[in-house]
């Protein structure tokens, strides 16, 4: 199976949603009003945070069926059975926990008009089924991932967000713009992503005979998925975190200064994140002489498609917020959003080493490393909001992401191998940097952009992995040239 065809399937499946739920954003304000879709939305975050308690089972599937590529179907069955089995256990005890939760916080702590918070009340039990509807899709997407079926992962993945989308759009033209059957509606579509997802997991894992539970998969299963559990709390943690010291250090609009150009950045990041999920399976299964050439050539692949990207973001930022939202604002969030890409760059570097870690079994030293950082990373956003405001957040998260790659390439035992292949990109990528924030002149500065992004092409051309080379060449044969061995 090809990481490079996985790769694509898995970079549509993310567009595609990002798609479609702009094609109906405007749909749904005009249906169901901005005061419904603000409830909608919030409880979508409530169904995003208890999912908290896959407790990282759905990744400890993935690897786990990975390694079993070779075992009988048996055996990758009875992990399958065992992990749903725990998951839709802690997603029932999720939903038992979210129901009052739920209800106190809009019954009392919601301010929302009367008549509409009755809707809410009587919808929240159907809010409280999509806990465990949630968890068991985690299990059965890891399971697909595990098998490297990506893409009937990524068509269920598109229709299933076509349904989540549409089905309660139907249900308000047929029915009424009523929270009473708008969230049911939310969850049968689930259901339904569900039910696909079971087919497939049917036919790939594949499942035969009686449901099997082996206790003896409990442990392991337990560590793995608590360990990445940690990191899943501990990183986004960090990154919300900023939001609030920055608005109670500086205000509210230094948030929104820091906020939209750190999303709009970090829309970047789905390149890499498709790389290594289709990367993930072939590690976990990959002896380690093979799992080092992956990581070599992945690290290539990136350096050779983010770096330019990055450098282009550089000089457009400025220029695409002024015409996205106004020039004031871009004068005050560009050079945010600048130093954004800057962390973004080893950010999307370090998927490699973090993926691979989770593939090798070793998700605690993942965890370990984010630890470590929160408390630095504190210290380093207040020293930078108190000196240099909201762009001293900005570079304190960038420090922070970067010492974070350098960290993880390193628990990795691929920094000291690796390490020559970032000297001409780190050099580039400052280059581009200084001629924006440190040259007067818009010409000068533009020249010195441009001659840094066509160098950084021509390096581009001659990191390439031999593979990705050979198909260029096909493509391009007039820039065809003697193919050069991958380094080990």
């Amino acid at each position: 199976m090809s990481i490079r065809r996985n790769t694509i399937y898995n970079l549509a499946g993310r567009l595609a949603p990002v798609a479609i739920s702009l094609l109906t954003l405007p749909v749904y304000l005009n249906l169901i009003g901005e005061e419904r879709y603000g409830v909608l939305s919030i409880a979508w975050l409530f169904l995003g945070y208890f999912g908290l308690f896959d407790l990282g089972l759905s990744q400890a599937t993935a690897q786990r069926i990975a390694t079993l590529k070779d075992a009988t179907a048996e055996e990758r069955a009875e992990t399958f059975w065992t992990a749903l089995t725990i998951n839709m256990g802690f997603g029932i005890l999720g939903g038992l926990l979210l129901w009052p939760v739920a209800h106190f916080f809009f019954a009392h702590h919601f301010k929302v008009d009367e008549s509409l918070r009755s809707e809410i009340i009587s919808a929240i039990p159907w809010l409280i089924t999509a806990v465990p509807v949630a968890t068991v899709s985690g299990v059965l997407t890891g399971s697909l991932q595990g098998r490297e079926r990506f893409l009937s992962l990524n068509i269920i993945g598109v229709t299933g967000t076509a349904f989540f989308q549409i089905v309660p759009l139907l249900t308000t033209m047929l029915i009424g713009a009523n929270l009473k059957w708008i969230l049911p509606s939310v969850v049968l579509s689930r259901l339904i992503t569900l039910v696909l997802l079971f087919v497939q997991v049917r036919h790939h894992v594949p499942l035969s005979g009686r449901p099997g539970f082996n206790r003896a998969l409990i442990g392991p299963l337990f560590r793995f998925g608590g360990w990445v559990s940690v990191s899943g709390i501990i990183s986004p943690l960090m990154t919300a975190l900023d939001r609030f010291i920055i608005g109670a250090m500086v205000g509210a609009k230094a948030v929104t200064y820091y906020t939209v150009p750190y999303n709009l950045a970090n829309r970047i990041t789905l390149l890499p994140q498709s790389l290594t999920s289709a990367l993930f399976p072939r590690l976990a299964a990959a002896d380690s002489s093979e799992r080092e050439r992956l990581v070599a050539d992945a690290v290539r692949v990136l350096l050779v498609l983010m770096t330019p990207v990055i450098i282009v973001g550089f000089f457009l930022m400025q220029p695409f917020l002024g015409w996205w939202i106004d020039t004031e604002f871009a004068t005050e969030a560009a050079s945010v959003g600048q130093i954004i890409l800057l962390g973004l760059w080893a950010n999307s570097l370090a998927i490699i080493p973090y993926v691979t870690l989770q593939a090798q079994g070793r998700p605690d030293l993942v965890a370990k490393a984010h630890l470590v950082e929160v408390l630095p990373y504190l210290a380093m956003l207040y020293i930078g909001l108190t000196h240099w405001g909201v762009a001293g957040a900005a570079w304190a998260w960038s420090l922070r992401v970067s010492l974070d790659a350098l960290l993880l390439f390193i628990l990795n035992g691929t920094a000291r191998g690796l390490g020559k292949l970032f000297i001409i990109p780190t050099v580039l990528l400052s280059f581009a940097a200084c001629s924006l924030w440190l040259v007067g002149s818009p010409t000068i500065s533009l020249t010195m952009g441009i001659s840094t992004l066509l160098a950084c092409l021509l390096w581009c051309w001659y990191t390439l992995p031999s593979t990705l080379s050979v198909k260029l060449t096909k493509i391009l044969p007039k820039f065809n040239r003697p193919l050069k061995e991958d380094a080990p």
